[in-house]
């Protein structure tokens, strides 16, 4: 005697086994569906980083120009200094 065949199976368990494939879809499908919204939160995320390096840069070019001309005002105060030592000597 033969053994029941995968069709039988399939029959018995049918309630069952697409009960689990609907959960199966429904999980995948909210996995999706999160994936998604991550994918657009990254993208928000890396516009914002891009920003705030470009400001970075901004930033540190107006430091280099303020230490240049502090480095350049210090430079005149010592040089003033060093004429008003030689008019009191």
């Amino acid at each position: 005697m033969k053994g029941p065949s995968l069709f039988d199976y399939m029959k018995v368990g049918e309630g069952v086994e697409f009960g689990r494939f609907d959960e199966l879809e429904g999980k995948i499908r909210s996995i999706l569906q999160e994936n998604g919204v991550l994918k657009r939160k990254v993208g928000e995320l890396e516009g914002l980083l891009e920003q705030k390096e470009r400001e970075l840069t901004e930033v540190n070019e107006k430091f280099r120009g303020l230490n240049e001309e502090r480095e350049a005002i210090r430079a005149k105060v010592d040089s003033l200094l060093e004429l008003l030592k030689d008019i009191k000597d």
